[in-house]
Protein backbone atom coordinates (compact mmCIF):
# COMPACT_ATOMS: atom_id res chain seq x y z
CA UNK A 1 0.00 0.00 0.00
CA UNK A 2 1.31 3.36 -0.95
CA UNK A 3 1.92 5.73 1.92
CA UNK A 4 -0.37 8.72 2.04
CA UNK A 5 1.23 11.96 1.23
CA UNK A 6 -1.77 14.23 1.47
CA UNK A 7 -5.53 14.31 1.70
CA UNK A 8 -7.86 12.82 4.28
CA UNK A 9 -5.72 11.53 7.16
CA UNK A 10 -8.45 10.54 9.66
CA UNK A 11 -10.02 7.72 7.67
CA UNK A 12 -8.97 4.91 9.97
CA UNK A 13 -9.98 6.80 13.09
CA UNK A 14 -13.39 7.68 11.62
CA UNK A 15 -14.11 4.07 10.63
CA UNK A 16 -13.09 2.91 14.11
CA UNK A 17 -15.50 5.36 15.75
CA UNK A 18 -18.33 4.21 13.47
CA UNK A 19 -17.48 0.60 14.28
CA UNK A 20 -17.77 1.33 18.00
CA UNK A 21 -21.16 2.98 17.45
CA UNK A 22 -22.48 0.06 15.40
CA UNK A 23 -21.22 -2.51 17.92
CA UNK A 24 -22.69 -0.58 20.85
CA UNK A 25 -26.07 -0.35 19.13
CA UNK A 26 -25.83 -4.04 18.25
CA UNK A 27 -25.19 -5.04 21.87
CA UNK A 28 -28.14 -2.92 22.96
CA UNK A 29 -30.30 -4.43 20.22
CA UNK A 30 -29.43 -8.08 20.66
CA UNK A 31 -28.96 -8.15 24.44
CA UNK A 32 -30.15 -11.52 25.79
CA UNK A 33 -33.64 -11.48 27.21
CA UNK A 34 -34.74 -8.37 25.32
CA UNK A 35 -36.85 -8.15 22.18
CA UNK A 36 -34.53 -7.97 19.19
CA UNK A 37 -37.10 -7.36 16.48
CA UNK A 38 -38.89 -4.10 15.60
CA UNK A 39 -42.36 -3.57 17.00
CA UNK A 40 -44.83 -3.94 14.18
CA UNK A 41 -47.85 -1.76 13.57
CA UNK A 42 -51.46 -2.72 13.09
CA UNK A 43 -51.17 -3.37 9.36
CA UNK A 44 -48.22 -5.74 9.78
CA UNK A 45 -49.14 -7.79 12.84
CA UNK A 46 -52.93 -7.60 12.72
CA UNK A 47 -55.28 -5.98 15.23
CA UNK A 48 -58.37 -3.84 15.47
CA UNK A 49 -59.20 -0.39 14.19
CA UNK A 50 -62.15 1.45 15.73
CA UNK A 51 -63.60 4.67 14.31
CA UNK A 52 -65.45 6.84 16.85
CA UNK A 53 -67.75 9.71 15.91
CA UNK A 54 -68.39 12.55 18.39
CA UNK A 55 -72.14 13.06 18.88
CA UNK A 56 -72.09 16.09 21.16
CA UNK A 57 -70.29 17.98 23.89
CA UNK A 58 -71.16 16.98 27.45
CA UNK A 59 -71.21 20.62 28.52
CA UNK A 60 -73.96 21.36 26.02
CA UNK A 61 -71.81 23.57 23.78
CA UNK A 62 -70.15 23.02 20.43
CA UNK A 63 -67.38 20.43 20.08
CA UNK A 64 -64.01 22.16 20.16
CA UNK A 65 -60.56 21.05 19.06
CA UNK A 66 -59.37 21.22 22.68
CA UNK A 67 -62.11 18.79 23.70
CA UNK A 68 -61.07 16.43 20.92
CA UNK A 69 -57.43 16.57 22.05
CA UNK A 70 -58.49 15.84 25.63
CA UNK A 71 -60.68 12.98 24.44
CA UNK A 72 -57.81 11.47 22.45
CA UNK A 73 -55.50 11.66 25.46
CA UNK A 74 -58.03 10.02 27.81
CA UNK A 75 -58.73 7.21 25.35
CA UNK A 76 -54.99 6.65 24.90
CA UNK A 77 -54.55 6.43 28.68
CA UNK A 78 -57.44 3.98 28.97
CA UNK A 79 -55.99 1.69 26.32
CA UNK A 80 -52.52 1.89 27.84
CA UNK A 81 -54.05 1.10 31.24
CA UNK A 82 -54.98 -2.35 29.92
CA UNK A 83 -51.32 -2.99 29.17
CA UNK A 84 -51.88 -2.63 25.42
CA UNK A 85 -48.69 -1.34 23.81
CA UNK A 86 -48.20 0.42 20.49
CA UNK A 87 -51.79 1.67 20.26
CA UNK A 88 -52.42 4.71 18.14
CA UNK A 89 -55.19 7.25 18.72
CA UNK A 90 -55.59 10.05 16.19
CA UNK A 91 -58.18 12.55 15.02
CA UNK A 92 -59.25 13.19 11.47
CA UNK A 93 -61.00 16.46 10.76
CA UNK A 94 -62.02 19.24 13.14
CA UNK A 95 -64.94 20.11 15.38
CA UNK A 96 -68.27 18.36 14.93
CA UNK A 97 -67.14 16.73 11.67
CA UNK A 98 -64.11 15.05 13.22
CA UNK A 99 -63.63 11.34 13.80
CA UNK A 100 -61.32 9.58 16.23
CA UNK A 101 -59.41 6.57 14.92
CA UNK A 102 -58.11 4.04 17.45
CA UNK A 103 -55.66 1.41 16.15
CA UNK A 104 -54.81 -1.42 18.54
CA UNK A 105 -52.26 -4.01 17.30
CA UNK A 106 -52.63 -7.64 18.26
CA UNK A 107 -55.54 -9.45 19.82
CA UNK A 108 -58.01 -7.13 21.52
CA UNK A 109 -60.53 -8.22 24.15
CA UNK A 110 -64.03 -6.85 24.32
CA UNK A 111 -63.43 -4.93 27.55
CA UNK A 112 -60.87 -2.71 25.82
CA UNK A 113 -63.26 -2.00 22.95
CA UNK A 114 -66.15 -1.25 25.31
CA UNK A 115 -64.07 1.29 27.24
CA UNK A 116 -63.24 3.37 24.16
CA UNK A 117 -66.59 5.11 23.73
CA UNK A 118 -67.53 5.10 27.41
CA UNK A 119 -67.98 8.68 28.51
CA UNK A 120 -67.22 7.66 32.13
CA UNK A 121 -69.40 10.27 33.76
CA UNK A 122 -69.57 8.87 37.29
CA UNK A 123 -71.51 9.82 40.38
CA UNK A 124 -72.77 8.16 43.56
CA UNK A 125 -76.45 8.44 44.44
CA UNK A 126 -78.65 7.27 47.33
CA UNK A 127 -81.17 4.63 46.27
CA UNK A 128 -84.84 5.58 46.70
CA UNK A 129 -86.45 2.53 45.12
CA UNK A 130 -85.43 -0.70 43.42
CA UNK A 131 -87.40 -3.24 41.42
CA UNK A 132 -87.09 -5.95 38.81
CA UNK A 133 -85.72 -4.72 35.49
CA UNK A 134 -88.19 -6.84 33.55
CA UNK A 135 -91.84 -7.60 34.24
CA UNK A 136 -92.24 -10.56 36.60
CA UNK A 137 -95.21 -12.87 36.05
CA UNK A 138 -95.60 -13.58 39.77
CA UNK A 139 -95.13 -10.02 40.93
CA UNK A 140 -98.40 -8.37 41.99
CA UNK A 141 -97.51 -5.06 43.55
CA UNK A 142 -100.25 -3.27 45.37
CA UNK A 143 -100.28 0.53 45.14
CA UNK A 144 -100.03 2.05 48.59
CA UNK A 145 -99.07 5.60 47.82
CA UNK A 146 -95.51 5.05 48.83
CA UNK A 147 -92.91 6.35 46.42
CA UNK A 148 -90.19 4.08 47.69
CA UNK A 149 -90.57 0.32 47.25
CA UNK A 150 -88.43 -1.79 49.49
CA UNK A 151 -86.36 -4.66 48.31
CA UNK A 152 -84.20 -7.38 49.67
CA UNK A 153 -81.66 -9.51 47.95
CA UNK A 154 -80.70 -13.10 48.47
CA UNK A 155 -77.10 -12.01 48.24
CA UNK A 156 -77.30 -8.60 49.85
CA UNK A 157 -74.58 -6.10 49.20
CA UNK A 158 -73.01 -4.45 52.21
CA UNK A 159 -70.69 -1.64 53.03
CA UNK A 160 -68.75 -1.29 56.25
CA UNK A 161 -66.98 1.59 57.90
CA UNK A 162 -63.32 1.71 58.56
CA UNK A 163 -63.85 1.04 62.27
CA UNK A 164 -62.96 -1.84 64.46
CA UNK A 165 -65.96 -3.77 63.28
CA UNK A 166 -65.13 -3.37 59.61
CA UNK A 167 -63.71 -6.12 57.50
CA UNK A 168 -60.23 -5.11 56.33
CA UNK A 169 -59.98 -4.43 52.61
CA UNK A 170 -57.22 -5.04 50.14
CA UNK A 171 -56.38 -1.39 49.92
CA UNK A 172 -53.00 -0.40 51.28
CA UNK A 173 -53.98 3.07 52.35
CA UNK A 174 -54.79 3.17 56.09
CA UNK A 175 -57.82 1.11 56.93
CA UNK A 176 -60.30 1.88 54.17
CA UNK A 177 -63.79 0.57 54.25
CA UNK A 178 -65.20 -1.64 51.59
CA UNK A 179 -68.18 -1.12 49.40
CA UNK A 180 -68.77 -4.79 48.91
CA UNK A 181 -70.85 -6.94 46.66
CA UNK A 182 -72.76 -4.85 44.23
CA UNK A 183 -76.09 -6.55 43.47
CA UNK A 184 -75.23 -9.43 41.17
CA UNK A 185 -77.24 -11.27 38.59
CA UNK A 186 -78.46 -13.64 41.28
CA UNK A 187 -80.04 -10.87 43.32
CA UNK A 188 -83.77 -11.32 43.79
CA UNK A 189 -85.46 -8.18 45.05
CA UNK A 190 -88.94 -8.64 46.39
CA UNK A 191 -90.89 -5.44 45.92
CA UNK A 192 -93.42 -4.79 48.61
CA UNK A 193 -94.78 -1.61 47.22
CA UNK A 194 -94.60 0.45 44.10
CA UNK A 195 -95.63 3.98 43.33
CA UNK A 196 -99.08 4.39 41.90
CA UNK A 197 -98.75 6.21 38.63
CA UNK A 198 -99.37 5.94 34.95
CA UNK A 199 -97.31 3.24 33.25
CA UNK A 200 -96.25 5.40 30.37
CA UNK A 201 -92.91 7.19 30.66
CA UNK A 202 -92.46 10.49 28.92
CA UNK A 203 -90.33 10.60 25.78
CA UNK A 204 -89.85 14.35 25.99
CA UNK A 205 -89.94 17.00 28.64
CA UNK A 206 -93.34 16.68 30.33
CA UNK A 207 -95.28 18.97 32.58
CA UNK A 208 -93.64 17.24 35.49
CA UNK A 209 -90.19 17.97 34.16
CA UNK A 210 -89.30 14.37 33.25
CA UNK A 211 -86.81 13.98 30.40
CA UNK A 212 -85.50 10.88 28.65
CA UNK A 213 -84.15 9.69 25.35
CA UNK A 214 -87.08 8.01 23.57
CA UNK A 215 -88.27 6.57 26.82
CA UNK A 216 -84.90 4.94 27.55
CA UNK A 217 -82.80 5.63 30.62
CA UNK A 218 -81.36 7.70 32.01
CA UNK A 219 -84.74 9.30 32.81
CA UNK A 220 -84.30 12.48 34.80
CA UNK A 221 -86.37 15.03 36.68
CA UNK A 222 -85.64 18.01 38.91
CA UNK A 223 -88.22 16.72 41.43
CA UNK A 224 -89.24 13.29 42.62
CA UNK A 225 -92.82 13.74 41.50
CA UNK A 226 -95.56 11.44 40.27
CA UNK A 227 -94.36 11.65 36.67
CA UNK A 228 -90.90 10.38 37.60
CA UNK A 229 -92.38 7.61 39.74
CA UNK A 230 -94.57 6.61 36.81
CA UNK A 231 -91.51 6.43 34.59
CA UNK A 232 -89.87 4.16 37.16
CA UNK A 233 -92.85 1.80 37.20
CA UNK A 234 -93.11 1.66 33.42
CA UNK A 235 -89.42 1.22 32.71
CA UNK A 236 -88.56 -2.12 31.09
CA UNK A 237 -84.81 -2.73 31.13
CA UNK A 238 -85.09 -5.59 28.65
CA UNK A 239 -86.13 -3.29 25.80
CA UNK A 240 -83.54 -2.24 23.18
CA UNK A 241 -81.59 0.82 24.25
CA UNK A 242 -82.46 0.48 27.94
CA UNK A 243 -78.90 -0.45 28.88
CA UNK A 244 -77.17 1.89 26.44
CA UNK A 245 -76.75 4.64 29.03
CA UNK A 246 -76.04 8.29 28.47
CA UNK A 247 -75.24 11.58 30.22
CA UNK A 248 -76.94 12.03 33.60
CA UNK A 249 -77.31 15.40 35.29
CA UNK A 250 -75.96 15.07 38.86
CA UNK A 251 -78.45 17.72 40.05
CA UNK A 252 -81.54 15.74 39.00
CA UNK A 253 -83.31 12.63 40.22
CA UNK A 254 -82.66 9.58 38.07
CA UNK A 255 -84.51 6.48 36.88
CA UNK A 256 -82.26 3.92 35.25
CA UNK A 257 -81.22 0.27 34.93
CA UNK A 258 -78.16 -1.65 35.97
CA UNK A 259 -75.71 -2.80 33.28
CA UNK A 260 -77.26 -6.27 33.06
CA UNK A 261 -80.81 -4.93 32.72
CA UNK A 262 -82.04 -7.16 35.55
CA UNK A 263 -82.71 -4.36 38.04
CA UNK A 264 -84.08 -0.83 37.79
CA UNK A 265 -83.54 2.02 40.21
CA UNK A 266 -85.08 5.29 41.33
CA UNK A 267 -82.13 7.37 42.53
CA UNK A 268 -81.66 10.61 44.41
CA UNK A 269 -79.46 13.49 43.24
CA UNK A 270 -75.74 12.79 43.17
CA UNK A 271 -74.11 12.90 46.61
CA UNK A 272 -70.54 12.39 45.39
CA UNK A 273 -69.35 13.04 41.83
CA UNK A 274 -66.64 11.17 39.98
CA UNK A 275 -64.46 14.27 39.88
CA UNK A 276 -63.82 13.70 43.59
CA UNK A 277 -62.08 10.37 42.90
CA UNK A 278 -58.32 10.91 43.13
CA UNK A 279 -57.25 7.47 41.90
CA UNK A 280 -58.60 4.01 41.10
CA UNK A 281 -56.98 0.63 40.59
CA UNK A 282 -58.08 -2.96 40.02
CA UNK A 283 -56.84 -5.99 41.93
CA UNK A 284 -57.79 -9.25 43.60
CA UNK A 285 -59.67 -9.01 46.86
CA UNK A 286 -57.88 -9.80 50.10
CA UNK A 287 -59.50 -13.20 50.39
CA UNK A 288 -59.02 -13.89 46.66
CA UNK A 289 -62.77 -14.13 46.27
CA UNK A 290 -62.77 -12.05 43.12
CA UNK A 291 -61.68 -8.82 41.52
CA UNK A 292 -62.33 -5.42 43.08
CA UNK A 293 -61.78 -1.76 42.31
CA UNK A 294 -59.97 0.35 44.91
CA UNK A 295 -60.95 4.02 45.16
CA UNK A 296 -59.20 6.96 46.80
CA UNK A 297 -61.11 10.21 47.15
CA UNK A 298 -59.93 13.77 47.29
CA UNK A 299 -60.15 15.50 50.67
CA UNK A 300 -63.48 17.08 49.74
CA UNK A 301 -64.76 13.85 48.24
CA UNK A 302 -63.77 11.91 51.37
CA UNK A 303 -65.82 14.29 53.52
CA UNK A 304 -68.82 14.04 51.18
CA UNK A 305 -68.56 10.24 51.10
CA UNK A 306 -68.35 9.97 54.90
CA UNK A 307 -71.36 12.25 55.37
CA UNK A 308 -73.66 10.48 52.91
CA UNK A 309 -72.72 6.95 54.05
CA UNK A 310 -73.38 7.99 57.66
CA UNK A 311 -76.85 9.16 56.67
CA UNK A 312 -77.61 6.06 54.62
CA UNK A 313 -76.59 3.72 57.43
CA UNK A 314 -79.57 4.95 59.46
CA UNK A 315 -82.12 4.03 56.78
CA UNK A 316 -83.97 0.82 56.04
CA UNK A 317 -83.50 -1.12 52.80
CA UNK A 318 -83.42 -0.14 50.04
CA UNK A 319 -82.81 3.46 51.19
CA UNK A 320 -79.56 2.35 52.83
CA UNK A 321 -78.08 1.48 49.43
CA UNK A 322 -75.62 3.65 47.55
CA UNK A 323 -75.69 3.39 43.75
CA UNK A 324 -72.50 3.88 41.76
CA UNK A 325 -73.69 5.26 38.42
CA UNK A 326 -71.45 5.29 35.35
CA UNK A 327 -72.77 6.98 32.22
CA UNK A 328 -76.34 6.78 33.47
CA UNK A 329 -76.26 3.06 34.35
CA UNK A 330 -75.83 1.48 37.77
CA UNK A 331 -72.51 -0.34 38.12
CA UNK A 332 -73.07 -1.42 41.70
CA UNK A 333 -75.54 -0.65 44.49
CA UNK A 334 -74.18 -1.77 47.87
CA UNK A 335 -75.87 -1.23 51.17
CA UNK A 336 -74.23 0.77 53.93
CA UNK A 337 -74.15 -0.22 57.60
CA UNK A 338 -71.91 2.54 58.98
CA UNK A 339 -70.23 5.77 57.95
CA UNK A 340 -67.22 5.10 55.72
CA UNK A 341 -64.35 7.39 56.64
CA UNK A 342 -60.71 7.64 55.63
CA UNK A 343 -61.18 8.67 52.00
CA UNK A 344 -60.80 5.13 50.61
CA UNK A 345 -63.24 2.48 49.52
CA UNK A 346 -63.41 -0.75 47.58
CA UNK A 347 -65.99 -1.71 45.00
CA UNK A 348 -66.46 -5.47 44.81
CA UNK A 349 -68.88 -7.64 42.95
CA UNK A 350 -68.99 -10.23 40.22
CA UNK A 351 -66.23 -8.54 38.22
CA UNK A 352 -63.97 -10.35 35.80
CA UNK A 353 -60.36 -9.17 35.58
CA UNK A 354 -61.06 -7.23 32.38
CA UNK A 355 -64.24 -5.66 33.80
CA UNK A 356 -62.45 -4.53 36.96
CA UNK A 357 -59.58 -3.04 34.96
CA UNK A 358 -62.01 -1.31 32.60
CA UNK A 359 -63.93 0.27 35.48
CA UNK A 360 -60.71 1.32 37.23
CA UNK A 361 -59.35 2.86 34.04
CA UNK A 362 -62.40 4.98 33.30
CA UNK A 363 -62.53 6.13 36.93
CA UNK A 364 -58.82 6.87 37.05
CA UNK A 365 -58.53 8.87 33.86
CA UNK A 366 -61.80 10.73 34.14
CA UNK A 367 -64.76 11.30 31.89
CA UNK A 368 -64.65 12.22 28.24
CA UNK A 369 -65.61 15.81 27.40
CA UNK A 370 -67.65 14.60 24.41
CA UNK A 371 -70.05 11.75 23.78
CA UNK A 372 -68.85 9.16 21.28
CA UNK A 373 -70.52 6.64 19.03
CA UNK A 374 -68.77 3.64 17.49
CA UNK A 375 -69.03 4.07 13.72
CA UNK A 376 -67.08 1.01 12.65
CA UNK A 377 -64.88 -1.75 13.99
CA UNK A 378 -62.44 -3.34 11.55
CA UNK A 379 -60.35 -6.35 12.46
CA UNK A 380 -57.17 -7.13 10.54
CA UNK A 381 -56.13 -10.75 10.89
CA UNK A 382 -52.53 -11.59 11.84
CA UNK A 383 -52.31 -13.65 8.64
CA UNK A 384 -53.05 -10.61 6.47
CA UNK A 385 -50.57 -8.56 8.47
CA UNK A 386 -47.90 -11.22 8.01
CA UNK A 387 -48.55 -11.35 4.27
CA UNK A 388 -48.18 -7.58 4.02
CA UNK A 389 -44.96 -7.69 6.05
CA UNK A 390 -43.49 -10.33 3.77
CA UNK A 391 -44.52 -8.32 0.72
CA UNK A 392 -42.86 -5.21 2.16
CA UNK A 393 -39.65 -7.09 2.98
CA UNK A 394 -39.54 -8.63 -0.46
CA UNK A 395 -40.03 -5.22 -2.05
CA UNK A 396 -37.26 -3.74 0.09
CA UNK A 397 -34.86 -6.60 -0.62
CA UNK A 398 -35.61 -6.46 -4.35
CA UNK A 399 -35.06 -2.70 -4.43
CA UNK A 400 -31.79 -3.06 -2.55
CA UNK A 401 -30.65 -5.85 -4.89
CA UNK A 402 -31.44 -3.89 -8.06
CA UNK A 403 -29.66 -0.79 -6.76
CA UNK A 404 -26.66 -2.89 -5.81
CA UNK A 405 -26.49 -4.56 -9.24
CA UNK A 406 -26.67 -1.21 -11.01
CA UNK A 407 -23.98 0.34 -8.84
CA UNK A 408 -21.59 -2.59 -9.30
CA UNK A 409 -22.22 -2.73 -13.05
CA UNK A 410 -21.63 1.00 -13.49
CA UNK A 411 -19.01 1.80 -10.86
CA UNK A 412 -17.27 -1.58 -10.55
CA UNK A 413 -15.20 -1.63 -7.33
CA UNK A 414 -16.68 1.68 -6.20
CA UNK A 415 -20.06 0.02 -6.59
CA UNK A 416 -18.98 -2.55 -4.00
CA UNK A 417 -18.21 0.35 -1.66
CA UNK A 418 -21.74 1.61 -2.23
CA UNK A 419 -23.20 -1.85 -1.53
CA UNK A 420 -21.18 -2.06 1.69
CA UNK A 421 -22.43 1.40 2.66
CA UNK A 422 -26.03 0.35 2.02
CA UNK A 423 -25.50 -2.72 4.19
CA UNK A 424 -24.11 -0.59 7.03
CA UNK A 425 -27.02 1.86 6.68
CA UNK A 426 -29.51 -1.03 6.76
CA UNK A 427 -27.86 -2.49 9.89
CA UNK A 428 -27.89 0.83 11.74
CA UNK A 429 -31.50 1.48 10.72
CA UNK A 430 -32.57 -1.96 11.96
CA UNK A 431 -30.84 -1.40 15.30
CA UNK A 432 -32.51 1.98 15.69
CA UNK A 433 -35.93 0.53 14.83
CA UNK A 434 -35.56 -2.09 17.56
CA UNK A 435 -34.21 0.33 20.17
CA UNK A 436 -36.79 3.05 19.47
CA UNK A 437 -39.57 0.47 19.57
CA UNK A 438 -38.34 -0.85 22.89
CA UNK A 439 -37.68 2.54 24.52
CA UNK A 440 -40.22 4.90 22.92
CA UNK A 441 -42.89 2.58 21.54
CA UNK A 442 -42.06 3.21 17.87
CA UNK A 443 -43.94 0.82 15.61
CA UNK A 444 -42.94 -0.11 12.10
CA UNK A 445 -45.94 -0.01 9.79
CA UNK A 446 -46.27 -0.83 6.11
CA UNK A 447 -45.98 2.89 5.42
CA UNK A 448 -42.75 2.91 7.44
CA UNK A 449 -41.39 0.08 5.33
CA UNK A 450 -42.22 2.19 2.26
CA UNK A 451 -40.28 5.08 3.81
CA UNK A 452 -37.27 2.80 4.33
CA UNK A 453 -37.45 1.68 0.69
CA UNK A 454 -37.51 5.31 -0.46
CA UNK A 455 -34.48 5.93 1.74
CA UNK A 456 -32.55 3.34 -0.30
CA UNK A 457 -32.80 5.64 -3.29
CA UNK A 458 -31.76 8.67 -1.23
CA UNK A 459 -28.70 6.84 0.11
CA UNK A 460 -27.77 5.57 -3.35
CA UNK A 461 -28.05 9.12 -4.66
CA UNK A 462 -25.37 10.22 -2.20
CA UNK A 463 -22.98 7.62 -3.62
CA UNK A 464 -23.74 8.63 -7.19
CA UNK A 465 -23.05 12.29 -6.43
CA UNK A 466 -19.75 11.48 -4.71
CA UNK A 467 -18.49 9.03 -7.34
CA UNK A 468 -19.43 11.31 -10.22
CA UNK A 469 -17.53 14.18 -8.62
CA UNK A 470 -14.46 11.95 -8.38
CA UNK A 471 -14.83 11.07 -12.05
CA UNK A 472 -15.18 14.75 -12.98
CA UNK A 473 -11.94 15.52 -11.17
CA UNK A 474 -10.17 12.74 -13.06
CA UNK A 475 -11.46 14.07 -16.37
CA UNK A 476 -9.96 17.43 -15.43
CA UNK A 477 -6.56 15.75 -15.17
CA UNK A 478 -6.10 15.17 -11.46
CA UNK A 479 -4.53 12.06 -10.03
CA UNK A 480 -6.77 9.50 -8.35
CA UNK A 481 -5.80 10.51 -4.83
CA UNK A 482 -6.28 14.20 -5.57
CA UNK A 483 -9.57 13.44 -7.33
CA UNK A 484 -10.87 11.57 -4.26
CA UNK A 485 -10.22 14.54 -1.98
CA UNK A 486 -11.41 17.23 -4.37
CA UNK A 487 -14.45 15.18 -5.40
CA UNK A 488 -15.57 14.85 -1.78
CA UNK A 489 -15.21 18.58 -1.16
CA UNK A 490 -17.47 19.24 -4.14
CA UNK A 491 -19.94 16.45 -3.35
CA UNK A 492 -20.52 16.91 0.36
CA UNK A 493 -22.47 20.15 -0.03
CA UNK A 494 -24.72 18.53 -2.59
CA UNK A 495 -25.23 15.49 -0.35
CA UNK A 496 -26.04 17.64 2.68
CA UNK A 497 -28.41 19.84 0.67
CA UNK A 498 -30.29 16.85 -0.73
CA UNK A 499 -30.52 15.13 2.66
CA UNK A 500 -31.62 18.37 4.33
CA UNK A 501 -34.47 18.80 1.84
CA UNK A 502 -35.53 15.18 2.37
CA UNK A 503 -35.36 15.51 6.16
CA UNK A 504 -37.27 18.81 6.13
CA UNK A 505 -40.00 17.25 4.01
CA UNK A 506 -40.21 14.34 6.45
CA UNK A 507 -40.54 16.68 9.44
CA UNK A 508 -43.27 18.77 7.81
CA UNK A 509 -45.12 15.64 6.71
CA UNK A 510 -44.87 14.15 10.20
CA UNK A 511 -46.42 17.12 11.99
CA UNK A 512 -49.10 17.86 9.38
CA UNK A 513 -50.29 14.33 8.71
CA UNK A 514 -52.10 11.63 10.67
CA UNK A 515 -52.16 7.87 10.81
CA UNK A 516 -49.81 5.78 8.73
CA UNK A 517 -48.49 8.79 6.83
CA UNK A 518 -46.70 9.84 10.03
CA UNK A 519 -45.03 6.44 10.14
CA UNK A 520 -43.77 6.98 6.60
CA UNK A 521 -42.47 10.44 7.50
CA UNK A 522 -40.73 9.27 10.67
CA UNK A 523 -38.98 6.39 8.93
CA UNK A 524 -37.93 8.61 6.03
CA UNK A 525 -36.50 11.23 8.37
CA UNK A 526 -34.65 8.66 10.47
CA UNK A 527 -33.09 6.88 7.50
CA UNK A 528 -32.08 10.23 6.00
CA UNK A 529 -30.06 10.98 9.12
CA UNK A 530 -28.55 7.52 8.88
CA UNK A 531 -27.55 8.29 5.29
CA UNK A 532 -25.64 11.38 6.41
CA UNK A 533 -23.89 9.36 9.11
CA UNK A 534 -22.89 6.58 6.71
CA UNK A 535 -21.76 8.96 3.96
CA UNK A 536 -19.46 10.92 6.29
CA UNK A 537 -18.24 8.14 8.55
CA UNK A 538 -18.11 5.12 6.25
CA UNK A 539 -18.25 5.85 2.53
CA UNK A 540 -15.87 8.82 2.54
CA UNK A 541 -13.13 7.30 4.74
CA UNK A 542 -13.38 3.91 3.02
CA UNK A 543 -12.91 5.50 -0.42
CA UNK A 544 -9.98 7.51 0.95
CA UNK A 545 -8.28 4.33 2.18
CA UNK A 546 -8.88 2.57 -1.14
CA UNK A 547 -7.39 5.51 -3.06
CA UNK A 548 -4.14 4.94 -1.20
CA UNK A 549 -3.77 1.40 -2.51
CA UNK A 550 -1.59 0.67 -5.52
CA UNK A 551 -4.41 -1.18 -7.27
CA UNK A 552 -6.76 1.83 -7.22
CA UNK A 553 -3.93 4.24 -7.94
CA UNK A 554 -3.11 2.33 -11.10
CA UNK A 555 -6.51 3.11 -12.57
CA UNK A 556 -7.35 -0.50 -13.47
CA UNK A 557 -10.64 -0.97 -15.40
CA UNK A 558 -12.33 -2.77 -12.50
CA UNK A 559 -11.66 0.11 -10.16
CA UNK A 560 -14.36 2.05 -11.93
CA UNK A 561 -11.92 4.96 -12.32
CA UNK A 562 -10.03 3.91 -15.44
CA UNK A 563 -8.93 7.03 -17.39
CA UNK A 564 -9.73 5.25 -20.64
CA UNK A 565 -13.29 4.50 -19.56
CA UNK A 566 -13.69 8.09 -18.45
CA UNK A 567 -12.54 9.49 -21.80
CA UNK A 568 -9.20 10.81 -20.55
CA UNK A 569 -6.82 10.38 -23.49
CA UNK A 570 -3.73 11.89 -21.93
CA UNK A 571 -1.85 10.36 -19.02
CA UNK A 572 -3.22 11.34 -15.66
CA UNK A 573 -0.75 13.55 -13.82
CA UNK A 574 -0.92 15.41 -10.61
CA UNK A 575 -2.06 18.99 -11.07
CA UNK A 576 -2.47 21.81 -8.67
CA UNK A 577 -5.38 21.22 -6.35
CA UNK A 578 -7.19 24.47 -5.54
CA UNK A 579 -8.54 22.97 -2.32
CA UNK A 580 -5.14 22.24 -0.83
CA UNK A 581 -2.55 24.56 0.68
CA UNK A 582 0.67 25.03 -1.17
CA UNK A 583 3.65 22.81 -0.49
CA UNK A 584 5.18 23.45 2.85
CA UNK A 585 1.96 24.66 4.42
CA UNK A 586 0.92 21.17 5.49
CA UNK A 587 -1.55 18.72 4.05
CA UNK A 588 -5.21 19.55 3.89
CA UNK A 589 -7.15 17.72 6.53
CA UNK A 590 -10.83 17.16 6.99
CA UNK A 591 -12.50 15.87 10.06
Amino acid sequence: MAAPTSGYTHAGRTLAILGIIVVALGVWTFWPGLTNTPKLGLDLRGGTQVILTPTGSNDGGAITDDQLKQTVEIIRQRVDGFGVAESEVTTQGNGAGATIVVSIPGATNQAVLDSLATTAKLDMRPVLAIDYGTPQPTASPTPSGSASPSASASSKATASAGSGSATPSASSSGNPAAITGGLSNSASPSPSATPSASPSPSKTTSAGGVTSQNGNPPIQSATNDAALQAAFVALDCSKPGATKGGPADPNKYLVTCDKSGQLKYLLDKAAVQGTEIASASAGLSQNAAGWEVNLNFTSEGAQQFATVTGQLAQNQAPQNQFAIVLDGLVESAPSVSAAIIGGSAVITGSFTADEAKALANVLKYGSLPVSLEVSSVETISPTLGTDQLHAGLIAGALGLLLVGIYLVAYYRALGLVAVASLAVAALISYELFVILGRQLGFTLSLAGVAGAIVAIGITADSFVVYFERIRDEIREGRSLRAAGDAGWLRARRTILAADFVSFLAAVVLYFLSVGNVRGFAFTLGLTTLVDVLVAFMFTRPLVSLLMRTDWFASGKPWTGLSPDRLGVKTPVVAVADPHRPKAGAGAAKES
